[in-house]
């Protein structure tokens, strides 16, 4: 009950971000609320999330452990791709989007309603590792060996998220206290942050376009991503000594489905952008029926 109870509060402002695009159409400019959230407010709410609690390994070794799930699953991937696709678009679309998850939109309000605020620190690093992933290995695949790829990578340098992260993260290992004023005003910019989030995620799911719908890419792409993917995270998790709580909330940042930057970057290199966002679309649905169930395994695996 309480798994079917933190789904429907995640969906609720997803469906308000949904319902706001479908009436005012292009009155409501969403690029606007993406860059608000982006560039002022997600810092504010990395810089909470990494300063919630002291630094221990298990903080650090949850991106560690985040990597090595995603670079196995990346081996196979690429090996199984060409005899999948024909398609070299396909199978760039294949590799790099079944590994790009919304960690940051679903999975760190998804692991506040599940865990708690304790739950923060490790999705918000999670989350760091994902961005990461996204401008390097997800890029190169999208662009392939266009020039826009050097380019593409200078821009994660200005992403303030990333800095933010540093910053964060070098103040916590001082010892350094948080006023409670300061507590405060930063605790608001992240409940301000995770709402936009999941009313922008809305946004997106409304203008979503399925004109044409490649079968064979997004079902395949969704089973990686929704099933293999975690699955392969439990059975690597399974062979550590990793805390049991930890792993519940690394295996939920795993199951969380494709990430909008998914459209973003094939859009920007000219690689199917309209069968990727179905594809995104598609996986999202399916993530609603899929997730209550893993939230019970998850539930009944670790004791999240």
């Amino acid at each position: 009950m309480n798994a079917l109870l933190a789904v429907a509060s995640i969906y609720v402002f997803i469906v308000i971000g949904f319902v706001a695009k479908k009436v005012f159409d292009d009155r409501l400019d969403d690029k606007s609320f993406m860059l608000i959230s982006l560039y002022f407010l997600q810092p504010f709410f990395v810089f909470w999330g990494l300063t919630r609690s002291p630094i221990d390994f298990t903080l650090l070794y949850t991106p560690f452990l985040y990597f090595v799930i995603i670079t196995a699953m990346l081996i196979v991937l690429i090996i199984a791709a060409p005899f999948i696709f024909a398609d070299t678009h396909d199978r760039s679309i294949f590799i790099a989007s079944s590994l790009i998850g919304n960690t940051g939109n679903l999975g760190i309000p998804l692991g506040i309603a599940l865990f708690g605020e304790e739950s923060v620190a490790y999705m918000s690093i999670i989350n760091i590792a994902n961005i990461f992933f996204i401008y390097t290995v997800g890029i190169y695949f999208y662009a392939k060996s266009r020039n826009g790829i050097q380019q593409s990578l200078m821009e994660m340098v200005k992403i303030p998220i990333l800095w933010s992260a540093m910053v964060a993260l070098a103040y916590n290992y001082s010892g350094w206290g948080i006023h409670p004023q300061i507590e405060l005003i930063l605790q608001m910019a992240a409940y301000a942050t995770i709402v936009l989030q999941l009313i922008i995620f809305g946004i997106y799911l409304a203008k979503t376009p399925i004109k044409s719908q490649n079968f064979r890419l997004t079902l395949s792409v969704s089973l990686v991503k929704l099933v293999l993917l975690p699955l392969l995270g439990v059975a690597i998790v399974s062979f550590t000594t990793f805390p049991a709580h930890l792993s519940a909330i690394l295996i939920v940042s795993l199951i969380v489905p494709l990430a909008v930057n998914n459209v973003n970057m094939a859009a920007l290199y000219h690689c199917k952008p309209y069968d990727v966002t179905a594809t995104v679309l598609v996986s999202t649905l399916l993530f609603v029926a899929l997730s209550y169930f893993d939230l019970i395994l998850i539930e009944r695996l670790f004791g999240g």
